[in-house]
């Protein structure tokens, strides 16, 4: 006789990935505390969740809410910022950090003007199809925008299912397939429910199950909480990837971007090589930005922001 296979942590079949138990009281914890972000309100619409959620990635909320704001009061729809020059998105971008995001939501505005006859659009698989658009952006919209049912897979959301259903503090360093199968299984069945739940185990991640200093007292599920209750095991897998920035190309890419924003028109070599004493490092950030598109080189020595 065959023995029974185990069923794989995580798997749709594991008793543990049921999501049921953790639905309601998430959600309602939600509806008590969700903050009131401006891509929360039903006015935002499909366009403004989908520049916060390029804007969102790697940046917290307080540095997103004015840009965000000057954005969509500059830019109300994708056409009016594919009617601009790509150069103005990256300047409009400011100080948000990674500005490829800012190339890459010009690059979706056109692909929807042209494609789209200006309007999101609401079907996942023409979402992915946009450029700049992977896995996350299609399910976020498709789910926050227009009230589907996808696994909505960001860092804070990771964070709560590795520890309430998994039990250990910390997702891996990158989603894996068996992560993917796991959100999809706790997601609620209604469509509705689902979208509701994609936004409040997001919220519970950002708010209360935070990756340093957790506050288990004002969790909804911490009586179910798997890595709650086996003692808060120390994590034990491959070190968590820190982020530095002092010193770094990303910080010479920042202040010779920040020159490039401020001018009203092209600016020379010469007031470039003033923002950064190390002439190898501050030529290879210039390069790469050159090679990212994000700055356009000119005759006689000058430079701008990408005008197509």
């Amino acid at each position: 006789m065959t023995a029974p296979t185990k069923p794989s942590p995580g798997g749709p079949s594991d008793p543990a990935a049921s999501g049921v138990p953790l639905h309601a009281p998430v959600i309602d914890w939600f509806d008590e505390h969700a903050r009131d972000l401006p891509w929360r309100r039903p006015v935002a619409g499909a366009w403004g969740v989908m520049v916060s959620e390029f804007m969102l990635q790697q940046t917290p909320v307080s540095r997103v809410l004015p840009v965000y704001e000057q954005w969509l009061a500059r830019w109300p729809r994708p056409a009016d910022l594919a009617a601009e020059a790509p150069g103005e998105a990256v300047r409009a971008w400011g100080r948000l950090g990674y500005p490829r995001r800012a190339l890459r939501l010009h690059g979706a505005a056109a692909a929807i003007t042209e494609r789209h006859g200006g309007d999101v659009p609401s079907d996942h698989a023409q979402l992915l199809a946009l450029p700049g658009i992977g896995e996350y952006t299609a399910a976020a919209v498709a789910s926050f925008a227009y009230g589907q049912r996808h696994a909505v897979l960001d860092t804070n959301v990771r964070r709560v299912f590795a520890r309430a259903v998994t039990g250990v503090q910390y997702p891996p360093n990158a989603t894996t397939a068996a992560e993917r199968r796991l959100a999809r299984a706790l997601l609620p069945a209604e469509e509705a429910s689902a979208a509701r739940w994609a936004a409040a185990s997001m919220e519970l991640g950002a708010l209360v199950c935070t990756a340093k200093n957790e506050s288990c007292h004002r969790c909804p599920i911490a009586a179910q909480c798997a890595w709650r209750l086996a003692g808060k095991p120390a994590h034990d897998g491959p070190p968590r990837r820190g982020q530095t920035y002092a010193g770094t190309d990303r910080q010479v890419r920042g202040r010779l971007l920040a020159v490039l924003r401020d001018a009203a028109g092209p600016v020379s070599q010469a007031a470039l090589d003033q923002v950064w004493q190390e002439p190898v490092q501050r030529a290879r950030a210039l390069d790469g930005l050159v090679a990212d598109g994000l700055v356009e080189p000119l005759a006689d020595g000058l430079y701008r922001l990408p005008m197509s």
